[in-house]
């Protein structure tokens, strides 16, 4: 994968991060809104844009995808292209993977829900009860929220 030239992160709790990256990485950071501002200058991107150039977008949490996705299109809108999203959590749905692989781009995650399940189980923080409560909620989450 090419080396990004900037990293960006998507508003509001993936800033942090994104900033701690491009810190370490010494590589512009810059944000993205959900929608571009109703005052001020309007912008959905703060920071420089480089046209062009390739970004790695941070987001904090990836659930159905939809909002992490929507954010690499905007940075892709102004110009720039996504070398990949990368989450700190993902719950996996097939839908998100759905809409990265749909969208051609790449998601990467820190942390998964099997994942989570395993060590919350091996530190006896959760039954084999609950893991399996736990994995058809996951599997399913409608039938549990009335969706």
């Amino acid at each position: 994968m090419p080396y990004p030239k900037a990293i960006a992160g998507v508003a509001t709790a993936a800033i942090p991060q994104a900033a701690l990256v491009a810190d370490r990485l010494q590589l512009p950071m810059l944000y993205v809104r959900p929608e571009p501002k109703q005052h001020g200058r309007g912008q959905q991107i703060e920071g420089q844009t480089f046209p062009g150039s390739s970004v790695v977008l941070i987001e904090d949490l990836i659930s159905t995808g939809g909002s992490s996705l929507k954010a690499a299109l905007a940075v892709q809108e102004a110009g720039m292209k996504v070398l990949s999203v990368v989450s700190v959590f993902t719950y996996g749905f097939e839908q998100a993977k759905n809409l990265f692989d749909d969208a051609n781009i790449p998601c990467h995650s820190l942390c998964d829900y099997p994942t989570l399940l395993t060590i919350a189980r091996e530190l006896g923080e959760i039954s084999p009860e609950e893991v399996t409560i736990l994995n058809q909620w996951r599997d399913n989450p409608g039938v549990w929220t009335g969706t």
